[in-house]
């Protein structure tokens, strides 16, 4: 139960890529590719230029002088004079991590769009020796779709997650150049959806309509009186 608890919010293609694989193929769910034009990625720290040794002398004495600063800083941070005075307790002090280098870059990220014109469907997948059934179905007037999955066959060796991490895109020199020359501009919608059949336009603006009730104000006036006296 505790491993249930564990996967609850989690995208379900991390959770079972074997039925979601399987869906995928049924055209249930359709993949398409998404970009963040505005993400940033680690930096490769073992990187390193061909110039640096070209640098002067004195470049490293001062990293090595900026390391022993940035120690001093580190060391009266997490100083703790309490202890000092109260040798009962006592602040472990950790070596605080170095934060990663994050650059701007572009990232693709999978997205998957449900099919609606499929209300329900049901399949078997083979692994090795069990097979896996689930039943999908659409729950009426929602965006909402109740599984059932046979629990008792692990397909995770047969069928990888499949998950929704980005990945770096790289372009080469020309085309780096012209996608920052271009202005990604939003396109607007086609038409204004403000009305919809099974909307009910008399519930909206109800809270104008709520009053004060006088015998409950009098009820709640009195009684503070008569606690605070």
């Amino acid at each position: 139960m505790r491993l249930f608890f564990s996967q609850v919010g989690k995208f379900f293609g991390q959770v079972d890529g074997s039925v979601m694989s399987q869906l995928l193929r049924m055209g249930m769910f359709k993949r398409i590719s998404l970009y963040d034009y505005q993400a940033m990625c680690k930096v490769n720290p073992h990187s390193s230029s061909s110039a640096r040794p070209l640098l002067s002398p004195f470049y490293n004495m001062m990293a090595a002088l900026k390391w022993f600063m940035s120690n001093v800083i580190l060391f009266l941070l997490d100083f703790n004079l309490y202890g000092l005075w109260h040798s009962d307790h006592f602040v472990d002090a950790s070596k605080k991590s170095k934060g990663d280098i994050l650059q701007p870059c572009d990232t693709e990220y999978p997205s998957f769009v449900y099919e609606p014109s499929i209300k329900e469907t049901n399949s078997v997948i083979k692994c090795g020796r069990c097979q896996k059934v689930f039943v999908i179905q659409q729950i009426p007037d929602s965006n909402l779709l109740m599984m059932v999955v046979q629990a008792d066959c692990d397909c995770s060796r047969q069928y990888s997650p499949i998950t929704m991490e980005p990945r770096e895109v790289k372009y080469n020199a020309s085309v780096k150049c012209d996608r920052m020359k271009s202005q990604k501009i939003r396109r607007r919608p086609e038409s204004c959806h403000a009305y919809h059949p099974q909307e009910n336009a008399k519930d909206c603006g109800g809270a104008s309509d709520i009053r004060l009730s006088i015998l409950l104000f009098l009820i709640s006036l009195i009684s503070s009186i008569i606690i605070s006296n």
